[in-house]
């Protein structure tokens, strides 16, 4: 009797044209591997480094591993969708951002709330990030036409939270904590909102109509996106995690 023969090695057709991408070195593929499993991976520390810190700092690492968890999740999905396409995954970004960047900014929230932060701040923060985000998606989407106007709204939402973060609630709330801790965190985190998220506004100019046209390729958004996603993410989550550790050591100082 002649059985079958499995051959484990065989390629699917259709996975052999991402699979090539990978093999060839392709730069932008190879971004949404390591953007996925680092996100999986910092996901799996923070949660795990919840049962380190004190109760009030838990809920800050556990937002800190639902934004890279989110992320990863996302990530593997935009990874498949370029790999079959090579086209950007817009759309699959668009609903990551959506979930992620008001998280990020819940982390200031969350940062200051032990130091007297109200809600009023949360909303704020978050209605600033809406603002970018929305107005971000429709000038992606809506063509060459108004992606400008559409472009200035979407900062003018970013600017909002860099006006917050520098001179606005959560500036005068770090002030007054004392905490050098907090200090060191805010002046870190703001490291990232304007050096790391001005790469969002600037991959947005370089589509076609805009005001950074022609600046470099239109494909090589996805390469910086990918890079500041994993920076900012993993970073910001790093920054909550330090604040986090080094308050909970002060208090069991005092405690003993």
């Amino acid at each position: 009797m002649n059985l079958p023969t499995l051959n484990f090695l065989t390629i699917p057709a259709g996975d052999s044209a991402g699979l090539d991408r990978i093999i060839n070195g392709d730069p932008i593929a190879i971004t949404f591997f390591i953007g996925y499993m680092a996100m999986l991976a910092s996901s799996v520390f923070f949660f795990f480094e919840r049962g380190s810190v004190d109760p009030k700092w838990k809920i800050s690492l556990l937002v800190s591993g639902l934004i890279t968890g989110i992320a990863a999740v996302h990530y593997y999905y935009m990874r498949d969708f370029y790999l079959a396409t090579g086209d950007s995954p817009t759309a699959f970004r668009y609903v990551d951002w959506t979930l992620t960047v008001p998280l990020m900014c819940v982390e200031f929230y969350l940062l200051t709330k032990p130091f007297g932060a109200k809600g009023a701040t949360l909303f704020k923060l978050i209605l600033g990030s809406a603002a970018m985000l929305i107005f971000g998606f429709i000038g992606e989407t809506s063509g060459i036409d108004n992606n400008i106007m559409w472009g200035i709204l979407s900062t003018l939402g970013y600017l909002y939270i860099v006006y917050e973060v520098f001179a606005g609630d959560v500036a005068k709330l770090t002030k007054q904590s004392n905490s050098p801790a907090l200090a060191r965190a805010m002046f870190l985190l703001k490291i990232f909102i304007t050096l790391g998220w001005s790469i969002y506004p600037i991959g947005y100019m370089v589509l076609p109509g805009n005001l950074l046209a022609g600046a470099f390729e239109v494909s090589s958004i996805d390469l910086f996106y990918n890079l500041a996603d994993a920076i900012n993410k993993i970073g910001f989550g790093l920054v909550i995690y330090s604040v986090a550790i080094s308050e909970t050591a002060k208090a069991r100082a005092l405690k003993a």
